[in-house]
């Protein structure tokens, strides 16, 4: 998988992420490129320096910024490592919940929400949902470098652990209690559901209590990563 433009590259490194070869454009000397390949030499990452054209060639985004990196595939963690995680920093556990997001720009624009906000890890479906490739890792802005993201096979076997574990599930969607009115300051999950569709119907029932952002215009949705950033932002500030 090829990683591409300064920002995600740079975490790529920094997270002590396997790269297999970093590949940088000649001449560059700003500050910021030339910090990545320091760091990159101290981890010794091997460095090919190349055309513009041969990079132009190798990028599928056509935003490489002079540098794409060669890596292995992300690396999924388990439910339990975002368990421990959160336990680790003495912290309730504050979980987000992707029910089928397709769009790899709102998944990874809410990687980046998330990490900002403290999220302690991302839980997605492994089919029929958008994982983590490389337009994802470059929307994030390299956020992805930072974020736990488990895939899982079966969302309400996920939720119902969750619960198990005395995780608060709320889901975002229509219909439920306006978000600002809700006690949102214990052990939490926040599902989010997909683009066209929002919350499946199963997962929704499996849901302890639907939250609602309040809405005055003429449209009757948001954006999921606009939504789901303004619903984790409500509860980081309750926190």
């Amino acid at each position: 998988m090829n990683v591409e433009g300064k920002n995600s590259v740079r975490e790529l490194i920094v997270g002590g992420k396997t790269i297999n070869k970093l590949y940088v454009q000649n001449n560059l000397h700003d500050t910021a490129s030339n910090q990545i390949i320091s760091l990159a030499k101290e981890k010794k990452i091997r460095i090919d320096f190349v055309s513009k054209e041969v990079l132009d060639k190798k990028s599928e985004l056509k935003r490489h910024q002079g540098f794409i990196a060669d890596t292995v595939d992300f690396d999924y963690c388990d439910l339990q490592d975002i368990l421990d995680y959160s336990n680790s920093k003495g912290e309730a556990p504050f979980i987000v919940i992707l029910d089928g997001i397709e769009d790899p720009h709102n998944f990874g624009a809410i990687i980046r929400t998330c990490e900002c906000a403290g999220v302690h890890g991302i839980i997605i479906p492994k089919h029929r949902a958008c994982q983590v490739n490389d337009t994802v890792i470059k929307t994030s802005a390299g956020a992805v470098s930072n974020m736990r993201i488990a895939s899982v096979t079966n969302l309400n076997t996920t939720i119902e652990e969750l619960k198990k574990q005395n995780i608060w599930v709320y889901g975002l969607e229509l219909g439920g209690q306006d978000i600002y009115k809700a006690n949102l300051t214990g052990p939490i999950a926040l599902v989010v559901g997909s683009e066209g569709f929002g919350i499946s119907r199963l997962v929704k029932q499996n849901c302890d209590e639907i939250v609602t952002l309040a809405q005055k215009g003429q449209i009757n949705s948001l954006n999921a990563s606009v939504a789901c950033g303004i619903a984790v932002y409500e509860i980081l500030k309750q926190r």
